[in-house]
């Protein structure tokens, strides 16, 4: 499987995930379209990761190549790939769905737990999960569930945090962020963690003290997402 994974700004890459991607020898690419580097032919794809950035998914005008990277999702959408959105990614994919994206009540940065809905426990995306975990979030922004979706995760002070219709996966939290990616990501974007009443070391913490399960669930979640989405007889 030939996976596609788009780093939509400087700062937000993919951790934990990379990780997995390179110890289980998957073949991969990473784009940054935030510097301008193109996007590969579909032909070339079979799956992809995409990744995060502070731009709302509903206000792309501006950004010419998360403009691109839109398109680019609604034609691989249309052409059956598979396709696993964290935080932003998740709320585009969301849209070009036919969901809406909006403000949420509620910032949420730094450590939260998150539970299983039934339908998550059924989906073979998340076997092996536990029906509450630990993940890490940064975000201000939520989705609806796209029509024909189903919700996966669910949380307290923002509902929706996982949704799959078919081929295309939504996840809103971060499995994949190290103690270290927490450090830059509140050294990038230093008033936001006031926001929320916290100061940077207490988001690392919060971030370390998951770590353990959120590497372990990181596994387990590319794990079940690689293994549903494999092409049929090599074909996307």
């Amino acid at each position: 499987m030939k996976v596609l994974a788009t780093q939509n700004c400087v700062t937000e890459g993919f951790g934990l995930y990379e990780r997995w991607l390179v110890e289980n020898r998957v073949e991969h690419t990473v784009v940054n379209t935030w510097r301008g580097e193109a996007l590969p032919p579909l032909d070339s794809v079979d799956a992809m990761l995409v990744g995060g950035t502070p731009v709302s998914a509903y206000a792309l005008d501006g950004h010419p190549h998360l403009v691109a990277l839109r398109e680019y999702l609604r034609q691989a959408i249309a052409r059956g790939k598979a396709c696993l959105g964290v935080c932003f990614g998740s709320q585009l994919l969301a849209l070009l769905l036919g969901a809406t994206v909006r403000r949420n009540e509620r910032v949420e940065i730094g450590g939260y737990e998150l539970r299983l809905t039934a339908a998550g426990r059924a989906d073979p995306v998340l076997r092996g999960f536990p029906e509450r975990f630990p993940v890490f979030q940064w975000h201000g922004d939520t989705f609806s569930i796209p029509p024909g979706a189903a919700l996966l995760v669910e949380g307290d002070d923002c509902r929706n945090q996982m949704f799959r219709r078919d081929r295309v996966v939504g996840v809103q939290f971060h499995l994949d962020v190290t103690s270290a990616d927490a450090a830059a990501w509140a050294d990038a974007y230093p008033d936001e963690p006031a926001a929320v009443g916290k100061t940077r070391a207490q988001l690392v913490d919060e971030c370390r003290a998951r770590e353990p399960e959120m590497r372990r669930l990181a596994d387990l979640l590319l794990s079940g997402f690689f293994a549903t989405m494999r092409p049929a007889g090599g074909a996307s």
